[in-house]
């Protein structure tokens, strides 16, 4: 099962893929994302009942609202319109094979994708390319500097 934590901006703060989807499951994500991010003050999920189990088991969570959302076709909800890029992804690769690999490809393609993924309905079209451009020079430098690193 794909676990995603995602701000109220969309932005994607951890992703985690775990075999199951039951209590001790949603306890170590709930762990894994307080641990690099700062306790949030609602937590929006589905429907399914091992969130307000574990949920409960977590101290910093005591005292945090949870909304549960209706997981039906045609919501408008942040948390499934997330898994989006990642469906379109295994879709093309016809499914990942190893949970490893996996793991270490969405960890790496969440953030990376986060950078190119500018709210475009919010600028006009030439900051959006101006911005664009910056973000991709910036990309260039960083991939060029990790294939070529400097001989000391």
């Amino acid at each position: 099962m794909l676990w995603r934590a995602v701000d109220e901006h969309g932005a994607e703060l951890d992703i985690l893929l775990q075999k199951r989807r039951d209590t001790a499951a949603a306890e170590r994500f709930f762990k894994r994302v307080l641990r690099s991010c700062p306790v949030p003050r609602k937590i929006v999920t589905d429907q399914l009942r091992s969130y307000p189990a574990a949920k409960s088991r977590i101290p910093k969570l005591a005292n945090v609202k949870h909304v549960f959302v209706k997981a039906a076709a045609r919501v408008n909800n942040r948390a499934e319109n997330s898994h989006q890029p990642t469906r379109e992804r295994e879709r093309c690769l016809r499914g990942f094979r190893d949970p490893k690999r996996t793991q270490a490809f969405l960890s790496s393609f969440g953030p990376i994708r986060q950078h190119f993924a500018l709210k475009r309905h919010l600028l006009r079209a030439s900051l959006y390319r101006k911005q664009l451009t910056h973000r991709f020079d910036a990309w260039h430098r960083f991939t060029e500097l990790t294939q070529n690193p400097p001989c000391f």
